[in-house]
């Protein structure tokens, strides 16, 4: 592989079994330096195991993976180094301070004494915990123990950076302080990010590109706009109607000439070039057909519609991921191995 290389990651026909049942098939994925790379997918998709054959925590079955040009197989210490990285679940130390929760961190990672402080203080002053040095982790918001989080992932200077949904149970405050706090550490730090989430907007938001991870393929990639496009969207018509109507009402896009997908809790479709006359449309045909509903809505359309489109289910709204993942066990008791 050449050193010189664009790309932060390559990752060329990645393949990993359990057993029986294979989890990631087949992916090839190179994602550049300096971009802010968003993998999206419901949970049994693929996507975690992908993350963890990238962080070295499992064997690939076959295929190959390179971190800045170092074959994680063969070199697997010095790829680790190039990454930083932030769980989903957030892990501070809740009786020492950030001071001492980073230098601890920093310790771990044997960065010399000489250089500790201004490590510790870089990281301080990135995610905006300055003023808060001294005081215990513990009493932190969950804002602020994510930004402690991800100043830690930071103390060894990584070349990337990867976060498993970093904003998960974050309200809305506190995630668009981490969505600064990502573009900051991208811009002026010159990171490459790697994110995964299952937050369709939280994609639309921050990442330059997605790729999309479903039974274990990727299906689609580029940026958000490409997406939308290559998909052929405009306005997207939602009827949101209580569960035993949703058939009735699908019923009725179809006779209005539009390809309904029903969810949970509605009914949605690409409403075309004219799409308020179609919401018109289909609004006299309820009526008359005295089906009734809770809501109709137009909006553009989303990463969570090009989901929908690519696999026919929302990315919130999966029914397989619990039978893929009790596939994956069982294939991993019956046959040994970790996953």
């Amino acid at each position: 592989m050449n050193m010189a290389s664009a790309n932060i990651i390559e990752i060329k026909n990645l393949v990993k079994k359990f057993g029986d049942f294979t989890a990631v098939g087949d992916i090839t994925l190179d994602i550049k330096k300096g971009e802010i790379f968003g993998l999206l997918g419901p949970n049994g998709a693929g996507k975690s195991t992908t993350i963890n054959i990238l962080l070295g925590l499992l064997p690939a079955t076959s295929g190959s993976v390179f971190v800045n040009g170092i074959d994680m197989k063969k070199n697997p210490d010095k790829a680790k180094q190039e990454i930083g990285v932030v769980t989903q679940e957030t892990v501070v130390e809740p009786e020492l301070t950030a001071t001492q929760n980073l230098m601890l961190f920093g310790r771990l990672h044997h960065i010399p004494v000489s250089e500790l402080q201004k490590s510790i203080k870089f990281a301080l002053d990135l995610s905006g915990l300055t003023g808060f040095k001294d005081a215990f982790a513990g009493t932190f918001s969950g804002g602020m123990k994510r930004r402690l989080e991800t100043a830690k992932a930071l103390m060894h200077a990584p070349q990337l950076l990867l976060l498993d949904e970093p904003t998960t149970g974050l309200d809305i405050q506190n995630r668009t302080q981490i969505w600064n706090l990502l573009r900051e550490i991208n811009k002026k730090q010159n990171v490459t990010i790697l994110m995964t989430t299952q937050y369709l907007e939280e994609a639309d938001q921050l990442c330059n590109r997605i790729g999309i991870i479903d039974h274990g393929k990727l299906i689609a990639l580029g940026t958000p706009a490409e997406l939308k496009r290559k998909i052929g969207m405009s306005s997207m018509i939602e009827v949101a109607a209580e569960k035993d109507n949703l058939a009735k009402v699908a019923a009725v896009f179809k006779k209005a000439g539009l390809d309904p997908q029903v969810l949970t809790n509605k009914v949605v479709a690409p409403g075309g070039s004219n799409a308020v006359d179609k919401v018109q449309k289909l609004m006299r045909a309820l009526a008359a057909a005295k089906i009734s509903i809770q809501s109709v809505s137009m909006h553009e359309p989303t990463i969570d519609d090009v989901f929908l489109k690519l696999t026919g289910s929302s990315v919130r709204d999966q029914t397989g991921s619990a039978d893929m993942e009790k596939a994956a066990t069982a294939a991993l008791m019956g046959r040994g191995g970790s996953r």
